[in-house]
């Protein structure tokens, strides 16, 4: 069993034990509705905490208005002397508020604001749909919690897998180590900047070349792309060393077929392709 499997295990527990699940439950009960009145000769305006989606009321005797084509916050309601009412509104998240309405001559108040708190639940099984929202926000960001950590043990460890490296102008690129964990590929990279001019990143990619053999040679390529990239940086000073981590899904290849480190260099021609043999991709550490 290899080494990390143990700082793994470390890495996914702080990963979760911060984000322990947690369920809310909610109890309708029976709430005594607010009234807000108005009248016909002035507009009372409800301002709510999500743009409205939709509202009505219970009787032609009030008019409940609010932009249909562009959501805006506020909406504004009027009244005919007449019975009692109710409205409802229901915002764009779901909240629903209801109220109880009244026609009155004279008016102390033309604005609410009304708070989230007020309102009486909600169109959509909130709690399931949060949850599993929460289980799946959880998940990705527990993901790249941990390929954060592990890349960062990675760098900070002097494993080695070869000497497989490539220089050019003062340029070197080198792949350092091959890591295999929870089906995925680790390959830590280093570039070395030896030159006195900067070094600046157009891409580094990751491809598998296959060769063709017989009368007509030809070349295929195959472009990874990484789940993850880890301390990959845009410019590369004179005399700095960088190292970073790419990671992959797991993948395997036969003896005709090669992996390919790709730096390119942008503004210039400082280009390098590193040749990874097939022995180094079937058996990484």
């Amino acid at each position: 069993m290899k080494k990390h499997i143990i700082i793994s295990a470390l890495i996914i527990m702080s990963a979760i034990a911060p984000r322990l699940c947690w369920a809310q439950a909610t109890t309708q009960t029976n709430t005594v509705l607010d009234t807000i009145y108005a009248n016909d000769t002035k507009n009372v305006a409800l301002f709510f905490p999500e743009p409205i989606r939709q509202g009505i009321t219970g009787s032609d005797n009030f008019v409940f208005t609010y932009n249909r084509e562009k959501e805006q916050y506020f909406g504004l309601l009027q009244a005919k002397p007449g019975k009692e009412s109710n409205l409802l509104v229901v915002n764009r998240n779901g909240s629903i508020f209801s109220y109880i309405v009244r026609y009155k001559k004279q008016l102390s108040k033309l604005n609410y604001f009304i708070p989230l708190s007020n309102s009486i639940g909600n169109e959509k099984p909130l709690v399931s749909d949060s949850i599993q929202t929460a289980t799946v926000k959880d998940s990705v960001d527990n993901r790249t919690y941990y390929y954060h950590k592990f890349c960062s043990y990675l760098l900070n460890r002097n494993q080695r897998i070869g000497r497989i490296k490539k220089r050019n102008e003062g340029i070197v690129l080198s792949v350092e180590n091959i890591v295999f964990d929870k089906e995925e590929l680790y390959f830590v990279i280093q570039i070395e900047n030896k030159s006195t001019l900067d070094y600046d990143l157009n891409f580094l990619n990751l491809s598998i070349e296959t060769r063709q053999k017989g009368k007509r040679k030809s070349l295929q390529k195959l472009i990874l792309e990484p789940i993850y990239k880890y301390n990959l940086p845009s410019r590369i000073t004179e005399g700095k060393v960088i190292r970073l981590v790419y990671i992959v899904p797991k993948f395997s290849i036969s003896n005709d077929r090669r992996l390919v480190v790709e730096l390119n260099e942008k503004n210039g021609e400082r280009d390098l392709k590193l040749k990874v043999s097939h022995k180094y991709i079937n058996n990484p550490n």
